[in-house]
């Protein structure tokens, strides 16, 4: 027995199987174009298909949704989710095009929404045929996301939001967005309500979304605005004013988006992704000319490999630890410092791949000597934002102290 399958069910062990013969047989078509490393790198229509095609074929294959209820379009089992996710790393699969909807919008509306919505959302967004963002972040509330603005407000049966969303991942390909808004102006924290809205059917009747361009010199975030958007509540989630606890639900899915330990989660690994593990970069030392000496003999690059290879241990063991139950009470602590962590080492095995690579790593994308087509610096520029989305690393950092340690608040 493989120690992948030690102490797993047969039904687990079945799973396991289907998932290798599946992905053995059904290879990633070949793109004719760049692809990016991560969702959030996604800018051309072609690309978008591209990974499109690809969850459906996941999807269809039974390696997406697979521990959702049947009823709303999952596969009924228990606990499989990080079985195909696993397999799926292991061979380097494509991610899934729409993974702010299946790691984010879907726990939200599995747990809060109304059965109509489940019903008639969920199977779209394991299907990847409705691409979803995430309306929260606003020009005057990020961090301090409970300062948020954007109104709704209620006329008989329906809701006119008005207001501003930024640094929106996706928003630009997105046919929908899940989003907080404020109804009651009084109460910080019960005055919050959560709604999704289908923004493709109101671009240019009420919703406008404008590219922000990044430090790397790509767009992937996205400005959201509303003007008198209209519509029915029945696309409330959860009750008015309940908007918080929906929202927590959501950021935690989000923060454990490292090793997709729940039922939402696609596979992270980019199809291009050269520098995501110390192995990666352990075979670019060995390949790399530096300063007249391949740049595994240096002796500081090479110290530094093997202190990623134990963080990227100890993460991995962090993940394990999170699938004991005797082991992982505190969810909020293990998804934070998931979160934390993982964006963290993440932007430091990039930083390693552009110092492995020397001054070449200085040439841009589009240079054709730019070493592995210039993706170490992209990605190392990129990864700022990994650790600005879902609540800055110093806001982790400061929850895990106040509710975790006990600690008192700053000042």
């Amino acid at each position: 027995m493989s120690k992948s399958s030690f102490s797993e069910s047969p039904e687990q062990v079945a799973f396991r199987a289907h998932c290798v013969e599946w992905l053995r047989n059904n290879k990633p078509e070949e793109a004719k174009f760049r692809l990016p490393s991560n969702f959030s790198l996604i800018i051309h229509k072609e690309q978008l298909e591209y990974f499109r095609r690809w969850q459906k074929k996941l999807y269809e294959a039974g390696l997406i949704a697979c521990d959702y209820p049947k009823e709303y379009g999952g596969g009924g089992l228990k606990d499989c989710q990080r079985i195909a996710n696993q397999e799926m790393r292991k061979v380097g699969a494509p991610f899934a095009a729409n993974f702010v909807g299946l790691c984010q919008a879907a726990p939200a509306i599995l747990f809060h929404a109304s059965e109509d919505l489940k019903s008639r959302l969920l199977p779209k967004i394991f299907s990847g045929d409705e691409i979803w963002c995430q309306g929260f972040s606003e020009p005057q509330a990020g961090s301090d996301l409970p300062g948020l603005q954007t109104s709704a407000e209620r006329k008989a049966d329906h809701w006119i939001i008005n207001g501003h969303k930024i640094w929106t991942s996706m928003g630009s390909h997105a046919d929908w967005i899940f989003m907080l808004c404020r109804t009651d102006k009084a109460d910080k924290y019960g005055g919050i309500t959560f709604f999704v809205v289908p923004i493709r059917e109101h671009l240019e009747k009420g919703v406008k979304v404008r590219p922000i361009v990044k430090i790397s010199g790509v767009p992937g975030f996205n400005e959201v605005l509303f003007e008198d958007v209209i519509i029915p509540d029945s696309y409330r989630v959860g009750d008015v004013g309940a908007g918080w606890d929906v929202a927590q639900t959501s950021l935690m899915h989000e923060r454990e988006a490292g090793e997709m330990t729940t039922p939402s989660y696609p596979n992270l690994q980019g199809h291009s992704s050269t520098f995501s593990s110390p192995s990666m970069l352990l075979k670019m030392a060995k390949e790399i000319d530096r300063y007249g000496r391949k740049a595994c003999h240096d002796a500081v690059v090479m110290d530094r490999l093997a202190k990623l290879f134990i963080k990227h241990a100890a993460f991995r063991n962090l993940n394990r630890r999170s699938k004991v139950p005797a082991l992982s009470e505190n969810r909020l602590r293990l998804s934070l410092q998931s979160k934390l962590l993982m964006t963290e080492i993440l932007q430091e095995t990039y930083l390693l791949a552009t110092e492995i690579e020397g001054a070449a790593a200085i040439l841009s994308t589009g240079d054709n000597n730019a070493p592995y087509g210039g993706g170490a610096m992209l990605g190392y520029l990129d990864s700022f934002g990994a650790t600005i989305a879902g609540g800055t690393n110093e806001i982790q950092r400061n929850i895990l102290g106040e509710k975790v340690l006990g600690l008192p608040k700053t000042k």
